[in-house]
């Protein structure tokens, strides 16, 4: 097990861990019906967190910031020596955490998504994790909620008895609704970016040999051009660029942020 702590990596605090770790310390706060925030973190994020002093906030505030990306984990270990061996994916951990939930009879609530990626999403489940008491699912409105609507996705994910939520709305959106909704949830609350699309069979992941090499945005953007070739084209440059000026010592990036309002959630 590894867990060296949170490290900085552009001002954004990253922990430097593994799955094993993240799986039992979120099992734990399940357990224990305690507030516990987990984001799965790319460079995406990090990049919205160094454009963003609030949502560098919202990061720097949770429990655990996994580096879901083979950057992230490399800056992890130029910047820090961490020694990182794998990254910490997100469709990765949300497998390792349903295997517990199942052998723990923890429910488990996935809030995010279309309705047609969650049935099928929760066709999967029920065949590979046949014991997995899957307490709910409940898909994206895609857009803003008023304080009503808030309220009544707080009351439906405690009464469905949930021990552990997984949010799937995409960055930033999962990480500003995580930071909003972990205290008034009273348990783990985990934002695993497309993991919900991966489980359902809907959405392709890049062959491994991509994933190793830090190469599979390259595939996301074959797929899907129009939407993410700003995203890639000019964040990705950023982001090396950054962590060559904080290797060497030319730039120093704070992690303090500036504390958000309260928001009317995307949902």
């Amino acid at each position: 097990m590894i867990c060296l702590g949170k490290k900085n990596v552009l001002g954004i605090l990253v922990d430097a861990t593994d799955y094993e770790a993240v799986v039992e310390r979120t099992v734990q706060a399940a357990r224990q019906r305690q507030p516990f925030a987990v984001s799965a973190t790319a460079v995406h994020s990090v990049m919205k967190g160094v454009l963003s002093e609030t949502h560098k906030y919202r990061l720097n505030h949770f429990d655990f910031v996994l580096p879901d990306g083979q950057p992230v984990r490399w800056a992890l270990n130029l910047l820090h020596d961490a020694g990182l061996a794998e990254r910490v994916y997100g469709p990765q951990v949300t497998q390792l955490l349903l295997e517990r939930a199942e052998k723990e009879n923890l429910g488990v609530y996935f809030y995010g998504s279309s309705a047609e990626i969650l049935t099928a999403l929760r066709h999967n489940l029920e065949e590979r994790f046949p014991r997995l008491r899957i307490s709910g699912v409940e898909p994206s409105r895609f857009r803003k909620l008023c304080c009503q609507e808030r309220d009544g996705v707080v009351e439906r994910i405690r009464r469905s008895g949930a021990s552990l939520t997984f949010v799937g709305l995409g960055c930033p959106r999962q990480d500003v609704w995580v930071f909003e909704y972990r205290e008034r949830l009273s348990m783990p609350v985990v934002a695993v970016g497309g993991a919900f699309g991966v489980l359902a069979g809907t959405v392709s992941q890049a062959p491994g040999w991509m994933q190793d090499r830090g190469l599979e945005w390259v595939f996301r953007l074959a797929s899907e051009p129009r939407r993410l070739w700003r995203r890639y084209l000019l964040l990705n440059p950023a982001y090396a660029a950054l962590i060559i000026l904080q290797a060497v010592g030319l730039l120093t990036f704070p992690t303090h942020g500036l504390e958000p309002p309260e928001e009317l959630l995307y949902g």
